[in-house]
């Protein structure tokens, strides 16, 4: 496997980055995941835009134009022998020295991973409700950052089964997202899902999911929701880049349409008419 690093394509056996890298160090770092379809990096653009803002939250100064990402996704996929892969582009800090600095990082470490796509996996997947409460975010908005020990441990809690999600909640008890996803529900022909302020991740999926609902005339809530609400859904999906939109099939002792939910397979079909041409959720008509 080849991986671009700070401005090279190396194999990944002759990658190194400084042990006094402050994305190693204290976590300072960011990343974004996407998947390309027939070569095409899928909504590329709203990606590099939150990472963009990111970067500035974090007083990382790094410039990525969308065309050199395309482009070093391109080669890698060359170069790598695959003609669609897992994309992971990450960003920290760089080095320096040990201690916390106030003033921007101006060195930072530029790495953009790619694997093959995992195995398409069950067709639908049971929702499990986690004892461990969702984390608040780091700053006013939670950034997909290197800060993830709490994601890491919800999925140790809910096990190694591809056929489970952990759905997080808040300290106060309110639904937040899964643990490597954002959550949906239908109810009565509306579509719910938990407001950013539980302390969710923004999902680029999850904003297209929510504009895809719109083209098709459906309403969409957002809002502080208990798992009463959740369980009393007629149809539950997750979300996320690399898996898409994900049916549910039970959540606790309750079941659920899962692949044959209505608007889980509309939303499915609507979401792959697009992946090989969208750059940005903004240009769906």
């Amino acid at each position: 496997m080849y991986i671009y690093l700070n401005g090279q394509i190396l194999h990944r056996d002759e990658a190194r980055i400084s042990p006094f890298d402050h994305g190693f160090l204290y976590g300072m770092g960011l990343f974004e995941t996407f998947r390309t379809y027939k070569g095409h990096p899928f909504l590329i653009g709203d990606h590099l835009d939150r990472l963009s803002r990111s970067l500035q939250d974090m007083k990382i100064h790094c410039s990525l134009p969308e065309s050199k990402v395309v482009g070093i996704v391109k080669h890698l996929l060359e170069r790598n022998g695959w003609e669609d892969a897992y994309c992971r582009l990450n960003i920290s800090g760089g080095p320096g020295e040990i201690g916390l600095p106030s003033s921007p990082y101006e060195d930072p470490t530029i790495i953009l991973f790619q694997k093959p796509l995992p195995d398409k996996g069950p067709a639908s997947k049971e929702g499990v409700f986690l004892s461990l409460a969702r984390n608040t975010p780091e700053t006013g908005e939670r950034l997909k950052s290197h800060h993830y020990l709490n994601n890491l441990a919800g999925k140790r809690e809910v096990g190694p089964s591809l056929g489970k999600e952990g759905i997080f909640l808040t300290e106060e008890g309110w639904i937040c997202e899964g643990v490597t996803s954002n959550l949906f529900w239908m109810k009565d022909d509306v579509l719910y899902t938990p407001a950013v302020g539980t302390g969710l991740l923004n999902g680029i999926t999850r904003r297209f999911i929510m504009a895809l609902a719109g083209r098709a005339g459906l309403r969409v809530r957002e809002g502080y929701y208990k798992k009463e609400d959740l369980l009393e859904a007629d149809e539950i999906f997750f979300t996320n880049s690399v898996q898409e939109v994900v049916p549910v099939h039970q959540v606790g002792e309750t079941l659920y349409p899962g692949a044959e939910g209505r608007w889980t397979v509309h939303l499915q079909r609507e979401y792959a008419a697009c992946t090989s041409t969208l750059t940005r959720i903004s240009e769906l008509s």
